[in-house]
């Protein structure tokens, strides 16, 4: 298997990625001017992605009702050239419905982290990444 994807200059700092006949708007201008999202950001949309997507599937199959599912993601860059990610902070949100599911959220999580999500996989080659889990 493979990915492709195709990029397109628009204007300035602006360009567009096209993948699977969808369109995302990268931008290295200032934020107060920009239309776009960061490229670097993006690994760490990645990761939060790929992480929701197993642990909200996980979460199924165990049969584990919520209301509320939300992951936040900060990445610390290096101060050097070519400044890159050292630590990143994954945090994990989630209302169970029923407390005694922690285990298993858990669970979801660490399989996640550990076995499926080819995003965590790759920045832990690169970086520090910090897991936590906060019940809401």
């Amino acid at each position: 298997m493979s990915h492709k994807i195709s990029l397109t200059h628009i204007e300035e700092d602006r360009f567009d990625i096209v993948q699977n006949s969808k369109t995302l708007r990268i931008d290295a201008s200032d934020e107060t001017v920009s239309t776009g999202v960061r490229p670097k950001a993006l690994i760490l949309s990645s990761l939060a992605g790929c992480t929701a997507i197993d642990v909200v599937d996980l979460l199924r199959k165990m049969r584990v009702e919520f209301s509320e599912f939300k992951i936040d993601v900060e990445g610390e860059l290096t101060q050097e050239h070519p400044k890159i990610y050292h630590t990143i902070d994954l945090t994990y949100f989630i209302k169970l419905n029923n407390q005694e599911d922690k285990s298993k959220m858990e669970k979801a999580v660490n399989l996640s982290q550990d076995k499926y999500c080819g995003v965590s996989a790759m920045i832990k080659k690169f970086a520090e990444l910090k897991v936590k889990v906060e019940y809401l």
